[in-house]
């Protein structure tokens, strides 16, 4: 079984994570060095909550179905904030997909993207410069903040538009553009999210 590998991936306590299970602590640590096997809704809810199969989560998957891609760090939808490539933990994207280009993924913060995208979720993200008008992007600007945004592309400049209307869209001129810098760095293809 996988279970004490996910959870050291993902940073979770024995503690926390029987807590989100709703099973004792012991548990957990029995799970983890083969003294006891869960039942099919323990087994369920483990994966469900790793975001994986119940196949993988036992480590009978031989040949992985998918292709992993890192959770990097924290984007914001809101103000944008240093962008930290600190890997969380992993997703999996079919094959078939990762075929079409380079990919990661980032944890969104934040409450701009509502209610399409929410605070929690994870953004699959192509990577690629440049994309259409009403894309969903991920945008670094000042080349170190990252935030994610719809794009609208003009000839004096770029605008940068948050689905919630308490937030304000953000417009940065072609010079701006230039010496900031403001680029876009990916495409966001899929959205995940934990129940």
């Amino acid at each position: 079984m996988k279970l004490k590998e996910l959870r050291k991936l993902n940073k979770i306590t024995q503690d926390k994570l029987a807590e989100k299970i709703g099973v004792a602590r012991s548990t957990i640590s029995m799970y983890e060095v083969g003294a006891s096997e869960p039942d099919i809704q323990i087994l369920t809810k483990l994966a469900n909550f790793f975001n994986c199969s119940i196949d993988y989560l036992l480590g009978n998957d031989k040949k992985s179905q998918g292709v992993k891609i890192p959770v990097l760090g924290v984007i914001p939808a809101g103000i944008p904030i240093e962008a930290v490539e600190d890997v969380l933990g992993y997703e999996e994207i079919t094959p078939k997909l990762a075929s079409t280009g380079e990919f990661f993924a980032l944890k969104v913060k934040g409450d701009s993207m509502l209610p399409d995208i929410k605070n929690g979720d994870i953004l699959i993200v192509r990577q690629q410069e440049d994309a259409e008008n009403g894309d969903t992007c991920v945008i670094m600007v000042n080349g170190y903040d990252a935030t994610v945004k719809k794009i609208k592309k003009m000839e004096s400049g770029i605008m940068l538009i948050p689905n919630n209307s308490d937030f304000e869209t953000m417009f940065f001129s072609n010079e701006e553009i230039l010496s900031l810098p403001v680029r876009i760095i990916g495409k966001a293809i899929e959205i995940r999210r934990s129940l």
